[in-house]
């Protein structure tokens, strides 16, 4: 049975796009984090009530920091429910400024050797602008615009990729081919 492959990167970069062609051709079942996220949050105390609050209180950045132990329990959680499946993180799902928690999820993740970043370029300061373009057909929101910056440039992505892919001018099904290719040599 195919173990996990995992889908990494930034707000846009095409995780669920292309977690959705790879399982389709490899005939096994695709879950994206951000349908399933909340509830594995609710296990551990997550309250959309406390976060409502801290957003009003302390701006989304306040909110952002609430949800980080949430999301690493949650990398622990979909990885038991979705043993054999095509899996996309959320974009903070892979991003831990406090290193106990990058650590308990690097652990989590270790592993898995179909772990790939999608990034549109190896040039941060290009994927930042290609992801930001994205970004504006679906928000005019700056928090996100700036957090999606630090998701690109954080070192948490590269170092918890076992393989980066640069998507830049591919379709998702190129995409898809790669990811594909790269799991048949392993």
């Amino acid at each position: 049975m195919q173990p996990p492959i995992i889908l990494i990167g930034p707000i846009c970069a095409g995780k669920t796009t292309v977690g959705e062609k790879v399982a389709q051709k490899l005939s096994i079942s695709q879950c994206s984090m951000d349908e399933v996220r909340f509830s594995y949050y609710e296990e551990i105390g997550f309250s959309k009530e406390t976060q409502q609050d801290i957003r009003e209180k302390q701006g989304f950045q306040g909110m952002y920091a609430y949800w980080k132990p949430f999301e690493a329990y949650a990398v622990k959680r979909i990885l038991e429910d979705y043993r054999h499946a095509v899996i996309d993180f959320g974009a903070g799902h892979s991003v831990y400024e406090d290193m106990g928690l990058f650590q308990q999820v690097e652990k989590i993740l270790k592993p898995y050797q179909s772990l790939f970043l999608l990034l549109p370029s190896a040039d941060k300061e290009e994927s930042i602008q290609l992801l930001h373009q994205r970004l504006q057909q679906i928000t005019d929101d700056e928090d996100v615009f700036k957090l999606n910056k630090h998701f690109v440039t954080h070192p948490s992505n590269e170092l918890l990729a076992k393989q980066t892919i640069y998507t830049k001018e591919k379709s998702a099904d190129t995409v898809a081919k790669e990811i594909i290719s790269s799991i048949s040599k392993e």
